[in-house]
């Protein structure tokens, strides 16, 4: 790490980017105390009035999404941290809604870089940029989207008044464990004494529950202090003195009614009326998006494409939903054709199994960077899996996504997931058409 080059405040985000991907000798270092230190020397634990700290194996961008568009309804001004980014770094921090500019992280970075007394990692780096972003923008709510776990996790060094846990599935096994019960605990890590806590996950594990009373935590629980059904496209959300009607949601209806669930228990009176307009307006790009004309027309040409979706879903839980949005949505006469990928660290076999009656072609993608895998690989996973699957293998995302705007017609489907890189590399592919 000596070798290492430190960039200047003159230098371009993607310089150093670079640099902090390289700066410390693992990419993933669980623990907190190297990351509170330096937090500590800077004075970033306190970066807002209150702090909404949001965990869960699936849910948490679009939970955060939902509440970071109430609030700003509301006339409040709000940070969001949250990860992984899917084409831009910079949509990791948002202040006011929008990311924040390369000159604000490159400001930032570099002000952390002069003043640490440690070495961090890729992911600390950025989380104490956007708290010291938070801090400097003197936001008054700051909402911080945990990376991984929750326990040990960099967002976990700054006290919240609020925590979340919006769902709970195997997932980073390596780091968390291969049970829920141990996965749950790891998450309720982000519980603080005599705060309100908002569970999201309708089955929650007893370590949750055992932990949060513990601590004396007021817990809002899913099924059990409230309730959601769907009645005549209409979100139906229910306490024992509430029975409230708002608009179907965007984003997953299960995170949406968790993010009713907090903002009903937040301290700034918040009605219904501004709950359902931010309902109506939250979006997650990447989150079972359907693609418009518009956003198709590069490759479009003059020619009716397929419907085609893009969804970020990487592990079992993820893989299910997008199963049943998938069922309930296909025709009879209609082919689902899917542009698939998965980082090599992830359940494949879990992801894929869900969707075996679902999708009628395979088209896989190599993926590059360390964790990326080829398509030959993806493919014998698949087949292992479901081995009369139709697939297919490409170099890259790109290559396959081109094959399948030729395959599918007019009435078919086209669904782009596996893997953020999967979503990533298709979005640049349709950006690159538009620009030839």
């Amino acid at each position: 790490m000596t070798d290492l080059i430190i960039p200047k405040a003159t230098d371009s985000l993607e310089t150093w980017l670079s640099y902090l991907e390289k700066s410390h000798f693992k990419p993933i270092d669980m623990g907190l105390d190297r990351i509170r230190a330096v937090a500590e020397t800077l004075n970033l634990l306190n970066p807002a009035p209150y702090v909404i700290t949001v965990a869960g194996t699936n849910g948490k961008g679009s939970t955060c999404k939902l509440l970071e568009t109430v609030l700003l309804g509301k006339g409040l001004k709000v940070g969001v941290y949250s990860s992984p980014h899917l084409i831009h770094y910079n949509e990791r921090v948002r202040v006011q809604g929008k990311m924040v500019s390369d000159t604000d992280l490159i400001q930032t970075f570099d002000f952390i870089e002069q003043h640490k007394s440690q070495s961090l990692t890729y992911f600390e780096f950025g989380t104490l940029a956007a708290l010291d972003i938070f801090r400097r923008q003197q936001v008054d709510v700051a909402i911080l989207e945990v990376g991984l776990g929750g326990r040990l996790d960099a967002t976990n060094i700054v006290d919240p008044n609020l925590a979340v846990i919006t769902s709970i599935d195997i997932d980073h096994v390596e780091f968390l464990g291969d049970n829920r019960e141990v996965i749950g605990r790891e998450k309720a890590g982000i519980f603080r004494a005599n705060i309100p806590v908002v569970i999201g996950e309708p089955d929650c594990p007893q370590s949750i529950l055992d932990y949060a009373e513990e601590l004396n935590c007021q817990v809002y629980r899913r099924d059990v202090d409230w309730q959601f059904s769907l009645k005549n496209d209409c979100l139906l959300w229910q306490t024992q003195t509430e029975n409230l009607e708002f608009p179907l949601p965007k984003i997953p209806v299960p995170n949406a009614a968790t993010a009713i669930a907090v903002l009903k228990i937040l301290p700034f009176e918040i009605s219904d009326e501004l709950i359902s307009q931010g309902i109506a307006d939250a979006q997650m790009t990447g989150r079972f998006q359907q693609l418009t004309e518009s956003d198709l027309q590069n490759v479009a040409g003059n020619r009716p494409l397929a419907s085609v979706i893009v969804d970020v879903g990487h592990n079992p839980h993820a893989a299910r939903y997008l199963a049943e949005r998938l069922q309930a949505m296909k025709s009879p006469s209609q082919k689902i054709y899917a542009v698939f990928s998965v980082l090599v660290d992830k359940d494949l076999s879990g992801i894929v199994e869900p969707l075996a009656e679902v999708i009628d072609e395979w088209h896989c993608a190599g993926l590059h960077g360390f964790r990326g895998q080829s398509a030959e690989q993806v493919s014998a996973k698949l087949l292992q899996v479901l081995p009369t699957a139709n697939a297919q293998t490409y170099e890259d995302v790109p290559a396959a996504s081109q094959n399948v705007f030729q395959l599918a017609t007019v009435q078919d489907l086209i669904i782009v997931f596996g893997s953020f890189h999967t979503v990533a590399d298709f979005m640049l592919f349709l950006q690159k058409n538009g620009e030839k």
